[in-house]
């Protein structure tokens, strides 16, 4: 049975408890950032460490179910390759809009990539390397939601996927907080300005993890197992990005907010009709 909330966007109660639940999840990770703004943390060299990692995951993350697990940008590129001489070529080919949309997929994530090195390469002073994302390495809590998204996606097939899917970007945290420092000046200016931008990209990237699940057909117990690997996954986002950003938040706070000691992020359904129509 389909319900409105809050008069907008027709959800089934499930797809809507899915989004209470991972709503105390979301504003975890959202507490990580904004605490780390004005944490005694952050320094210059913190700052370079989290533009750094940023890039890393905009330039090689991996997990979503993109092609063949290659990651964000390798993977849509190899894609494109190989179905090139497939376009539109009648029965058994490939429709030109999904080639478009890999190509849309792709410019996407290494614009995304672009806003945060051009950052770093601002900011990193005399002495510091500019951004070379070749050398960028990954870290031992992002590595664990990797490995874990690569499970789900293997054992789960499509639920898998579309559990991976939903939770990219955690609810678009990092960058709705990063929006936020508007006005600030210096470089919180500067990631403001980069985060608006990735901020309405991920928001539309988010929505590809919902929009359509409730026509997949899915019993009780299928949802059962969704809501599951979406917990699961989003449990880890939260000391991913803590790490990420020199960790503002103690483990006993990160405990607490796994207990629900914290007030939910509020959905936005009115933006999420907009971005959908």
């Amino acid at each position: 049975m389909a319900t409105a909330t809050e008069g907008r966007m027709a959800l089934s109660d499930r797809l809507t408890r899915l989004i209470e639940v991972s709503a105390p999840l979301w504003a975890g990770e959202a507490e990580v950032v904004r605490t780390y703004w004005d944490s005694p943390v952050r320094n210059h060299e913190s700052e370079l460490l989290w533009l750094r990692r940023q890039c890393s995951k905009e330039f090689n993350g991996t997990g979503i179910g993109e092609y063949k697990n290659m990651g964000v940008f390798m993977g849509p590129i190899t894609e494109l390759g190989e179905i090139f001489p497939k376009i539109d070529t009648g029965e058994g080919g490939v429709d030109r809009r999904y080639a478009l949309e890999l190509i849309e997929i792709l410019h996407d994530e290494f614009d995304h990539y672009a806003r945060f090195a051009d950052i770093y390469d601002a900011i990193r002073g005399p002495g510091t390397p500019p951004m070379n994302p070749h050398e960028l390495e990954t870290w031992d809590e992002d590595a664990e939601l990797t490995r874990t998204r690569h499970r789900h996606n293997a054992e789960h097939g499509a639920l898998g996927v579309r559990a991976s899917r939903f939770t990219e970007g955690g609810y678009c945290t990092l960058f709705r907080e990063g929006m936020r420092l508007k006005g600030r000046g210096g470089t919180d200016d500067m990631i403001a300005e980069a985060c608006t931008k990735v901020y309405e990209d991920e928001f539309g990237h988010m929505l590809e993890g919902i929009v359509g699940l409730d026509d997949e057909g899915w019993s009780e117990a299928q949802l059962d197992l969704l809501e599951a690997l979406v917990l699961e996954q989003l449990r880890l986002r939260i000391p991913m990005r803590n790490a990420e950003f020199s960790f503002p938040l103690s483990g006993e706070r990160v405990r607490a907010i796994y207990a629900g000691d914290i007030e939910p992020e509020v959905f936005d359904y009115g933006h999420a009709e907009s971005v959908m129509a």
